[in-house]
């Protein structure tokens, strides 16, 4: 039997995660919002040298520690050159898709802690201009950034105190529908955020303890491939809760939670993974089972760095990952279910 979720909560802590930029390696705004939602269910925020984020929370049984990953980091963009003409020249951080990303509205992140907007463009930016606008390759090559200051030239743009290496984060541009459709970047893997924490707030109005001591981890560099390779050691069990993807091999769709029984490099550990499943079943939910081709977790990344432990995989399937992405708050619902049936081992 499913278990009541809030959905308005779900939207609302989506939506705060997925304001605050936290593009590959800039956590300075984000953690503070980890900090603020566990603090509204009355737990602490401890990090690692990598600065990922934990919550630790007692099991019924203590002798075993499993951990619940969902990533904080996201796709974005770090400064690598400013022109003559004070055009910004960027290297992509993760796997970008700047065709769908072109249009969109950037902020440049400085270390002295300024933001300045701009439009990521691509150098042949009109068709009423250049020949090739329609048929340039969007890559790093050919985007650049316009600031939205007076800029004439390389000059000013230093004089703003932008420099090389300075972090660049895209605008989410969420969108919320009456009928229950969530659209933005990021819900890879912001949604998978809101749903730990609605799991958490699920726990803490219930007064229910997980099966097992359970950590839940919010790691920075899962889009680079680095997020989930440092485990605490006592963890033997690490699921990661990420997007699950829409397609001609799939089985998911936006209403379900899906379950990653393969990645583009290893399967997941066959029995937790038909843990996951049976507990799907039990819980009544909609999913699917899938694998995934070009995909990767922060547990496919605890797995290659050697660590001794299970993995497993699950979360909402999306539209158009990497770029405006696409979802339903059901498939949200589902996989908060899943969270809670893994945490509480029905």
């Amino acid at each position: 039997m499913k278990y009541e979720i809030d959905k308005q909560f779900l939207v609302d802590c989506f939506e705060a995660f997925v304001n605050a930029p936290s593009p590959v390696g800039y956590y300075v705004k984000v953690n503070p919002v980890v900090e603020r939602y566990a603090g509204m269910f009355g737990h602490e925020v401890t990090y690692d040298n990598k600065q990922t984020a934990y919550i630790t929370l007692e099991g019924e049984d203590n002798s075993k520690t499993v951990m619940i990953g969902a990533h904080l980091d996201t796709i974005g963009m770090i400064v690598r050159r400013i022109d003559a003409d004070g055009m910004i020249r960027v290297r992509q951080l993760g796997g970008m898709n700047f065709s769908s990303a072109e249009g969109a509205t950037v902020t440049v992140h400085t270390r002295d802690g300024k933001d300045y907007t701009g439009l990521l463009a691509c150098q042949s930016h009109s068709v009423h201009v250049f020949d090739d606008a329609r048929t340039l390759s969007r890559d790093e090559t050919n985007m650049m950034i316009i600031l939205d200051e007076k800029i004439k030239k390389r000059e000013d743009v230093l004089a703003l105190g932008i420099q090389h290496g300075d972090m660049i984060s895209i605008d989410p541009g969420c969108q919320y529908t009456e009928n229950g459709f969530l659209k933005s970047r990021f819900i890879d893997d912001k949604a998978a955020v809101a749903c730990t924490f609605a799991m958490l707030k699920y726990l803490t109005e219930h007064q229910i303890k997980p099966k097992y001591r359970t950590i839940l981890a919010f790691p920075h560099y899962e889009e680079i491939g680095l997020g989930g390779t440092y485990v605490p050691p006592e963890v033997s069990e690490f699921v990661a809760v990420d997007i699950g993807l829409i397609g001609p091999d799939y089985n998911g769709n936006e209403f379900a939670v899906s379950i990653c029984a393969k990645d583009n490099s290893t399967p997941y550990d066959y029995e937790l993974t038909s843990r996951l499943i049976e507990q799907a079943k039990k819980a009544e939910l909609d999913y699917a089972v899938d694998i995934f081709y070009r995909y990767g977790t922060d547990a496919n990344a605890a797995l290659k760095a050697g660590n001794n432990l299970k993995a497993g995989a699950f979360g909402m399937a999306v539209y158009c990952s990497h770029g405006m992405e696409r979802t339903h708050i059901d498939g949200l619902v589902n996989t908060t279910n899943l969270i809670l049936a893994y945490a509480l081992d029905i």
